[in-house]
């Protein structure tokens, strides 16, 4: 890459080197082009009249990529399903969501990929539950060129996986079963039941039906059952999740389901909370902390499940890392530390 003075008349093709001031008096002051604008004809007469008579460009070498041109490459390889890609501005390129779902991140090929200087990738965090229309990632380089040879090792990086794609949270049945002898009885009205509706259909999911059961292992396993026998795809089960000697739930849930992820997380809050399996069925055991905190371990887990994603006990170890919600005064979540 060199740099050279020349006159405007001979400049249409080349890279400006520097950005190029536009001054109209009490109107504008501003770049009216951007370094590594490449120049076309009809700039030249804007450029005069600027008193622009000479510009400085780049000339680039053999083998080497403009910094527009890099950033597309870079972008073509690293996004994946669901990421749309803007045109280069100012040598960057965004990549954002072409519907809700959930970002996913492969932060050892991001890692991986941010190992040269001269290239930036930068992504929101993994699992983050994003919106149609949300910029997801943007890259570009650093200097105005770069050697072709050096986006070509980040091409052959990618050969396999893309590093950030977006998964669709799909509108799977979900059945809510509020477990506990008080609210059975009914000598408390029930409130748990309302919270979890509400969350089900923020999250784009299908309700299918709530049904009730006393701190009794062998209803709450027949009611966990009924429920997957009328369509429920996934289940929350709320009440009875804790030590107390009346809590029976998990109990419950261990009994009737084939497989156990895990009775308990690292996510404060929401420590007892509990995965399991019946085939293909998530019956997702809820603490009683859902109920008060508008984010909690069921928010970090449920909408992956809508994804259809099959989650191990290793994703719900990761969780420990950002998994301390702060309890702010203004909840943002997703768009805060919290399971990040």
């Amino acid at each position: 890459m060199r740099k050279d003075i020349i006159k405007i008349e001979d400049a249409v093709g080349t890279v400006l080197a520097h950005d190029v001031t536009k001054i109209v008096p009490g109107v504008f002051k501003g770049a009216a082009f951007k370094r590594g604008h490449i120049i076309k004809r009809k700039d030249v007469e804007i450029l005069r009249n600027m008193g622009k008579n000479h510009v400085t460009i780049l000339t680039l070498g053999k083998n080497e990529l403009h910094e527009d041109e890099a950033a597309i490459r870079i972008a073509e390889n690293v996004a994946g399903t669901g990421i749309r890609k803007s045109l280069p501005s100012e040598g960057k390129v965004d990549m954002v969501a072409e519907y809700r779902g959930i970002l996913k991140v492969n932060t050892d090929l991001l890692f991986k990929t941010n190992v040269n200087e001269k290239i930036v990738l930068a992504t929101l965090h993994n699992n983050t539950v994003v919106e149609e229309d949300t910029r997801v990632a943007g890259t570009r380089i650093i200097p105005l060129a770069i050697r072709e040879d050096e986006i070509e090792k980040v091409e052959n990086l990618l050969t396999n996986e893309k590093i950030i794609r977006v998964e669709k949270l799909y509108p799977r049945k979900t059945a809510i079963l509020v477990t506990g002898t008080e609210v059975y009885s009914g000598r408390i009205t029930d409130k748990f039941g309302s919270v979890l509706k509400k969350k089900i259909i923020d999250y784009g999911a299908e309700f299918v039906d709530i049904a009730y059961a006393p701190d009794d292992s062998k209803i709450i396993e027949t009611k966990i059952l009924n429920l997957v026998s009328k369509g429920a795809e996934v289940v929350l089960v709320s009440g009875g999740m804790s030590v107390d000697a009346d809590d029976v739930t998990p109990a419950a849930i261990r009994s009737v389901t084939s497989e156990v992820i895990s009775y308990g997380s690292p996510v404060l809050p929401g420590a007892m909370f509990m995965l399991a399996y019946i085939g293909n069925v998530a019956i997702l055991g809820v603490p009683g902390c859902a109920m008060y905190h508008k984010a909690t371990a069921l928010d970090l887990i449920y909408p992956r499940v809508l994804s259809k994603e099959k989650i191990t006990r290793k994703d719900i170890i990761s969780l420990a890392h950002g998994g301390l919600c702060l309890g702010c005064k203004e909840c943002t979540f997703p768009i805060c530390p919290f399971g990040k």
